[in-house]
C-alpha cells in the first residue's frame, strides 16, 4: 500500500468510501453487512486505514454499518471520517444534535476527520451565517478533541470554493473535491486544485472514476491507452492520473464489491505517475468523451446581452453538458439540479420565453431554445 504523509500521521493513499457499499436486492438503504464486513477486513489486512462515511449515505445507514465493521479493530489502527449534512438546509440549525447522533451511530468517541459536507451555491450563505453556529460548534469539538482534523468537501463552482476559503480557510486542514481526468477540464477541477495548493490545503479526492464512467472507455480510447501501458487496466489510469497531481493526499473510492476492492488494492501497491506523453494521451481521451454530447458553447455571452429575461445562458449550457455526461449511462445527475436550486426561480431555464433572440446572435448557431426546453424536461 502506498502511504501519504499528512501532518503527524501516515494515511493510506487509497481510502475506503462508504457511499456505494454492497446492498441487498437493489435497495440502497439495505446494506449487505456481511459482505461489507468482509470488504473492510480485506481493506484493513492490505493496509487501507482511512474510512469515509456520511450522515446521508445509504439512507442514513452507512455510518451505522461502518461503525460495526470497524468496531473489531483497535481504535488507533484506523481513521474514520464523516460530515455535517449541509446539503439539506433543514439541517443547518441542528449541528449539535447531528454531531452527537453521528458519534452514537458509529460508536465512536471522536472522529479523526470531519467535514462541512458539500459546500456549494445552494448552501454557502447558510454555512457562512453565524446564526447557525456550525463553524463555531465544529471548532469547539476540535478543541475538545472530538474532531482531530477539520475540513470540507465542495461540489461548487470555483468562486464558491474561493469564498469559503476566504472565510474559513485558515482553519481548514483538507478539502475534498470531485477530481478525475474527465473533470480536470470539464469542471475546471485543475483551477480548484491550483487554488487549494495556493492555500497549502491537501486535496482529498472523491469520484476518481466519476461514478464508474471511467472504468471503461470506447474502443479507440482503450486501444490508445493500452498501446502506452499494455499491462495497465483501464480503471487504473484514473488513479495513475491522480498520482500525478500535486497536492493529492487521499483518494477515496466507493467500492461496491470485493472485485473492485481487489483491483484498487493492486493499483495502489505502487506509485506510477503518468509521463507527459501519457498525460497528453489521457487528455485526448477526455476531449473525446466530452465531445460526444456536449454543446459547443464558447461563453462569448452575446446571447445574454440579447435575452429579455437576462438569463445566464452560457452557465446553463455548462450545467446542461454536465448533466448529459453524467446521466447518459444511467447515472444520477445531482450537480445541475443543486446549482439551479441556488438561482432565483425567475432566472432559471424554465423562464426562457423561446423568443430566439439569443440564437440570432450566437456565433456557434446553437439551438438555445431547444436546449432550454430539453433541460427543463430532464431536471423536472
Amino acid at each position: 500500500m502506498i502511504y501519504r504523509e499528512f501532518q503527524e500521521i501516515r494515511l493510506s493513499g487509497l481510502g475506503f468510501g462508504a457511499m456505494r457499499l454492497p446492498v441487498v436486492g437493489g435497495d440502497d438503504g439495505n446494506i449487505d453487512e456481511n459482505e461489507t464486513f468482509k470488504m473492510v477486513d480485506k481493506a484493513m489486512a492490505n493496509g487501507i486505514n482511512y474510512y469515509d462515511t456520511a450522515w446521508g449515505y445509504h439512507n442514513g445507514n452507512s455510518e451505522i454499518v461502518m461503525g460495526k465493521a470497524l468496531s473489531k479493530y483497535p481504535r488507533d489502527k484506523f481513521y474514520i471520517s464523516t460530515k455535517f449534512p449541509g446539503y439539506d438546509l433543514s439541517n443547518m440549525p441542528m449541528v449539535k444534535e447531528i454531531f452527537e447522533k453521528q458519534l452514537e451511530k458509529t460508536g465512536m468517541e471522536y472522529f479523526d476527520f470531519y467535514l462541512f459536507h458539500n459546500v456549494c451555491e445552494m448552501n454557502i450563505e447558510q454555512y457562512l451565517d453565524p446564526k447557525y453556529g456550525i463553524y463555531d460548534y465544529l471548532m469547539e469539538q476540535k478543541k475538545n478533541g472530538r474532531i482531530k482534523h477539520l475540513g470540507f468537501s465542495c461540489h461548487g463552482e470555483y468562486a464558491t470554493l474561493k469564498r469559503f476559503l476566504e472565510a474559513y480557510g485558515k482553519d481548514m486542514e483538507f478539502c475534498q473535491i470531485q477530481l478525475n481526468y474527465l473533470d480536470w477540464k470539464f469542471q475546471d477541477a485543475k483551477a480548484k486544485v491550483d487554488l487549494l495548493n495556493e492555500w497549502n490545503i491537501p486535496v482529498w479526492v472523491m469520484e476518481p472514476l466519476r461514478g464508474g464512467k471511467l472504468s471503461r472507455l470506447d474502443e479507440q480510447s482503450e486501444s490508445e491507452l493500452k498501446a502506452l501501458r499494455p499491462d495497465e487496466e483501464i480503471p487504473a489510469w484514473a488513479f495513475r492520473f491522480l498520482q500525478s497531481v500535486k497536492g493529492v493526499t487521499m483518494v477515496l473510492s466507493g467500492m461496491s464489491n470485493m472485485e473492485q476492492l481487489e483491483a484498487n488494492l493492486k493499483t495502489y501497491e505502487e506509485d506510477k505517475p503518468l509521463t507527459e506523453k501519457e498525460m497528453a494521451a489521457l487528455m485526448n481521451v477526455t476531449d473525446r468523451l466530452q465531445s460526444k454530447k456536449s454543446i459547443p458553447c464558447t461563453a462569448c455571452h452575446y446571447c445574454v446581452s440579447h435575452c429579455p429575461q437576462g438569463l445566464d445562458i452560457p452557465y446553463f449550457i455548462s450545467l446542461y453538458n454536465e448533466h448529459l455526461l453524467t446521466t447518459q449511462d444511467g447515472g444520477m445527475g445531482f450537480i445541475a439540479p443543486m446549482a439551479l436550486a441556488a438561482i432565483p426561480e425567475e432566472k432559471r431555464p424554465v423562464s426562457c420565453l423561446h423568443c430566439h433572440s439569443c440564437e440570432q446572435v450566437c456565433p456557434q448557431t446553437i439551438k438555445i431554445s431547444d436546449m432550454m426546453s430539453d433541460f427543463v424536461e430532464k431536471i423536472g
